[in-house]
């Protein structure tokens, strides 16, 4: 070890003893009251020592005030260099800056917000531009590229409406002349957030007395996702206007239980068309005892 970094890592002691020049610094620097007692005191290097206090704002818990003294060669004036405020070993800290587009989540966007999207997203992929030769992992083949030669089309000017059977007219069908259209990446991580959402491992599909591919009320999409996904049209079910797996399902399919027809009641049944006559006080002789003339009970009231 040298002599040079054996002197900057011992304290000078001019400056090390210059504590309350560094209390007065943090004390400008900071509000009355806030500068605690003095912690420690280290070498920054020749002639230069950082003195720390105690910070007391309950707002920086753990925070230390420092404050870097010096001097020059062969002087005994000692100087401030710079007052600062430093978080300790166990300083309350913010947490770590992240940036805005990695802490978007879905539905944070609201009316007129805009969202800009990366130059470089992984999930879009150039559309088709006009050119002789087709975007990588685009819809358009290779073999339709070969068609557009021998029928010469004109693919440059995008006004012109596209021959019938050309590689702009299929790939106008395709939606594929646009700047950008989804990659395969960013359409299969779009089918995996679907299948997540509303997918056969979902508790509603687990339940479910049949999937949605034989539901009345599935509109079929075009395109690859197709395949596996569709639109929900059902008002009373979970899922109305969302896309939805094949696979999933819900309590509301079409064909899971068919509601029986009600039951009518039968029409009256008219035996007479005579009325009968009902008296008010029956007749003597039609009771089922007969009535015969007896003398009064004596009941033995006098």
């Amino acid at each position: 070890m040298s002599a040079a970094t054996t002197r900057s890592r011992t304290p000078d002691r001019l400056c090390a003893e210059a504590v309350d020049l560094a209390r007065a610094a943090a004390e400008e620097a900071a509000a009355p009251g806030v500068v605690g007692e003095h912690v420690s005191a280290i070498a920054e290097g020749d002639r230069v020592v950082t003195h720390f206090f105690e910070c007391k704002d309950p707002g920086y818990r753990g925070w230390r005030w420092a404050v870097t003294v010096t001097r020059a060669s062969r002087a005994k004036n000692v100087t401030l260099d710079e007052t600062v405020l430093l978080p300790g070993d166990d300083a309350l800290l913010a947490p770590e800056w992240v940036p805005w587009s990695e802490r978007l989540r879905p539905g944070d966007m609201g009316p007129g917000d805009l969202l800009p999207t990366d130059a470089e997203d992984l999930r879009l992929e150039p559309g088709w531009s006009g050119d002789d030769v087709p975007p990588p992992n685009s819809v358009v083949s290779p073999e339709m590229a070969e068609l557009v030669e021998a029928e010469d089309a004109d693919v440059t000017d995008r006004t012109v409406v596209p021959l019938r059977g050309s590689i702009t007219s299929v790939a106008e069908e395709l939606g594929m002349r646009r700047a950008r259209v989804l990659s395969r990446y960013g359409l299969h991580s779009a089918a995996d957030r679907w299948d997540e959402g509303f997918g056969a491992k979902t508790p509603m599909a687990q339940a479910a007395p049949a999937s949605c591919v034989s539901c009345g009320f599935l509109v079929a999409i075009g395109g690859s996702l197709g395949q596996a996904f569709g639109v929900c049209a059902n008002e009373f079910g979970p899922a109305d206007g969302r896309l939805v797996s094949l696979s999933y399902g819900c309590g509301g399919h079409s064909e899971a239980a068919v509601m029986p027809k009600p039951l009518r009641p039968a029409p009256p049944v008219l035996d007479s068309m005579a009325s009968d006559e009902f008296l008010l006080r029956p007749a003597p002789d039609t009771g089922s005892v007969p009535s015969t003339d007896l003398p009064a009970a004596d009941l033995g009231h006098s």
